[in-house]
């Protein structure tokens, strides 16, 4: 514990550039993670209508290819995508990229990085969506195809608002996951803030022009601090939305307890 707290062994933060170095690194894990949140979240929730879908060979389609990216180790796909993608789309992707982002994002090794946070995180959003939309009463469907809505309809004003509700603590824990997966990058050659670490530990005065240490396990607990701020602030983004949705939609139902109750609510309605 003295070595772990020894400010000998913080002076490394405080020296040159290595802070800023570690922070820009860390600010390319955030960007990968924001791109991967969004297109994870849309084609999960495609796969998941896919596999409720009533047409029979859709539903198999998208329940085969759910099985197997979301039981495929996500290191071994993203090595598999870097290998194996053709230049074509890497050349596309660099030649696409938006200019707004940092070097590291514009290079075509991160396509790999990206389409395999994709892949493997829109299988597991995909049944964390089906399993909130399976979870409702079936009456929710039924009251709504009652009142004439079609099936998109009742997916659009009934089902989805509720299910995507009970979906959020969920979600989010994936989502936290996916965040803390895109170190996994560094091993195509990312610089993001995995490899910046290992940088900084592989000798000394590299980036701050003096011979000062930064020890292995104080550079990685700094790094992990960043993740767990990032990731404590978005559960409880997650929470106060949940609740604020709770307050929104929920109501305190008058208890009915006989036919008469029935019968005078039936004539307020009137």
């Amino acid at each position: 514990m003295t070595y772990l707290f020894d400010p000998a062994n913080w002076e490394w933060l405080v020296t040159g550039n290595n802070l800023r170095f570690l922070l820009e690194g860390f600010l390319v894990n955030l960007q990968i993670a924001v791109i991967a949140i969004v297109f994870s979240l849309i084609f999960g929730l495609l796969l998941a209508l896919a596999r409720l879908s009533k047409l029979r060979p859709l539903s198999l389609a998208a329940g085969a290819w759910v099985d197997v990216w979301r039981n495929l180790p996500l290191i071994f796909i993203i090595l598999y995508l870097f290998l194996a993608s053709p230049p074509a789309w890497t050349d596309a992707y660099e030649d696409y990229a938006p200019g707004f982002l940092p070097d590291a994002l514009q290079t075509g090794r991160v396509f790999a990085g990206l389409l395999g946070l994709v892949l493997y995180n829109s299988a597991v959003i995909a049944e964390i969506m089906r399993a909130g939309i399976l979870s409702l009463d079936r009456g929710q469907g039924e009251a709504a195809a009652a009142l004439g809505l079609t099936y998109p309809q009742q997916l659009r004003y009934v089902i989805l608002p509720q299910g995507l509700r009970r979906m959020v603590p969920a979600t989010v824990s994936q989502l936290i996951t996916l965040n803390k997966d895109t170190t996994l990058v560094s091993i195509i050659a990312i610089q993001e803030v995995m490899r910046h670490g290992r940088t900084l530990t592989s000798g000394f005065g590299v980036f701050t022009g003096v011979d000062v240490q930064a020890p292995l396990l104080q550079v990685f607990i700094f790094i992990g601090l960043l993740f767990v701020i990032v990731n404590y602030a978005l559960s409880r983004l997650s929470r106060r939305l949940e609740i604020r949705e709770r307050k929104r939609s929920g109501g305190a139902a008058t208890p009915v307890i006989g036919l008469e109750d029935q019968t005078a609510l039936a004539a307020e309605a009137r």
